[in-house]
This record gives structure tokens, C-alpha cells and sequence, in this order.
């Protein structure tokens, strides 16, 4: 009987051992550290909403273009009447200053970004905020506008060049508002950051119609068309910046 019960005890022994022994934590997936979450991973469907807003941006143009818009159009007319209206010394002054900061002069603020991402080793941040924000700008906004060829409204306040559809300097402004949510804020901070950022695109639609430089139509597209240009450069750019995420949770950004 001895023999029969060291048995059993032998086989008891051997099942606590095998349950009790050290857990070891599975092994980690490859990707995203979750204790980095800068810069942001793209939201899913990405691909799929910057394009079809970029399609949606593109058709109004050639509607536009052909004339066959006029409720936009009469839109428009309504929004750039009532532009017409009083005008203070301190709103003309402040738009201006929109207007310089959404031209040439806005690009410095992206420039200055991309050097500063560079010198920490975050040279794929910045190779992403400056192609969204100076290059897009090139390969977007310049050709819809030799596109569609839209006339600016009439007596414009500030120097203007041909083309009024989109906005650029609304769409100049979205993309800002976008890669420096992406590359700088982490998600409790993102939520502030696009509570401004949207208030200052819509400042931005605004002056521009209250300078008569573009019509109300014209800034909703350049901002549609930087929200799409964004998302999509986002997303091709998702590998190397996920990659740029690991490295920064080990510090080896370089």
C-alpha cells in the first residue's frame, strides 16, 4: 500500500510544480510600444477618407469650373455681402496678419518644426510635417487651382494671385493644425490642441472672406482638401513613424 500512496504522492507533487512554476509575460508584438504613443498612429480608414475627400474637393472644382454650381455660387454671393458690411481698424489689422501668416511667412513655423524634430532625431517627423506642409501644398493646391481656374471675388483687400479655388492658406493651416498634433502631443494633450486648431482654421476661413480674397466655398475646400491630403500622407507615412515610436522608447531616436 506504501508503494501505491508514494505514487500518488510523487504524481501530486509533480502537478504542483508544473502549476506553480514562474509565468513568464508573452512575448511582445511587434510595433507601437504602448508607453510612446508620439508620433500618432493613424486612425483607421484613413486611406479611404483622405481620398474620397480629395475626389469630393476635386469634383466641386471642375463643377465650378463648367458652371454648373449655382447654388454654391449663390452661396457665396450671400457670404461675400455680408462681408461688405462696417469694418474696424482692429479686424482689418488682424486679418492681414492671417493673411501674411497663411502665405510665404506661414512657412517658417513648419520650417523652424522640421529642424527642431531633426536635431532630437526625429528626422522622420520632419521629413512628414514638411512634405505635408510645403510640399502638398506645391502638388494639391497649386495644380486644382490652375484647374479649375475659379475667378477671386471682386475688389479684394490684400494682393492676391489668379485661382481663388481652394484656399490655400486655409489649407496651409490645416495641415499645421494636423502634423503638429501628430508629432508633438500626446492623446490627453491632442484634444486641446484640436479645440485650437479648429478654432484657428476657422478664423482663417473667415478672414479670408472678409478680405474678399476667396469665396466662402474656396475655404471650405482647402480646408476638406488639406484634412484629405493630411490623412493620406499620414498613412503612407505610417511606417516610419511607428518605427521613429520604438526607437524613441529605447532612446534610440539616432
Amino acid at each position: 500500500m506504501l508503494p501505491a500512496l508514494e505514487a500518488r504522492v510523487s504524481d501530486r507533487e509533480r502537478h504542483l510544480v508544473l502549476n506553480s512554476s514562474p509565468q513568464t509575460d508573452p512575448p511582445p508584438r511587434s510595433g507601437r510600444p504602448p508607453g510612446h504613443p508620439v508620433p500618432a498612429a493613424p486612425p483607421r480608414g484613413a486611406l479611404v477618407t483622405g481620398t474620397v475627400l480629395l475626389l469630393g474637393v476635386l469634383a466641386i472644382g471642375l463643377m465650378l469650373r463648367a458652371g454648373g454650381a449655382p447654388a454654391i455660387q449663390n452661396l457665396d454671393d450671400r457670404w461675400a455681402r455680408w462681408a461688405q458690411g462696417p469694418r474696424s481698424e482692429a479686424a482689418t489689422d488682424f486679418t492681414d496678419i492671417l493673411d501674411r501668416l497663411g502665405g510665404p511667412l506661414g512657412l517658417i513655423f513648419p520650417l523652424v518644426l522640421v529642424g527642431c524634430l531633426c536635431v532630437y532625431g526625429r528626422w522622420r517627423s520632419g521629413l512628414f510635417v514638411f512634405v505635408a506642409c510645403v510640399v502638398a501644398n506645391m502638388l494639391v493646391v497649386l495644380p486644382l487651382k490652375s484647374l479649375v481656374g475659379r475667378p477671386r471675388p471682386p475688389h479684394p483687400l490684400v494682393l492676391v494671385n489668379d485661382g481663388s479655388y481652394p484656399s490655400g492658406q486655409v489649407f496651409t493651416a490645416v495641415a499645421l493644425v494636423m502634423v503638429v498634433a501628430v508629432v508633438l502631443f500626446r492623446p490627453d494633450a491632442r484634444r486641446w490642441w484640436w479645440a485650437f486648431g479648429g478654432v484657428y482654421v476657422a478664423t482663417m476661413m473667415w478672414s479670408r472672406v472678409w478680405l474678399h480674397a476667396q469665396w466662402l466655398s474656396d475655404t471650405v475646400a482647402g480646408a476638406v482638401a488639406g484634412i484629405g491630403t493630411c490623412l493620406l500622407l499620414w498613412r503612407a507615412f505610417a511606417p516610419l513613424l511607428e518605427r521613429e515610436a520604438v526607437r524613441a522608447a529605447t532612446n534610440r531616436l539616432w
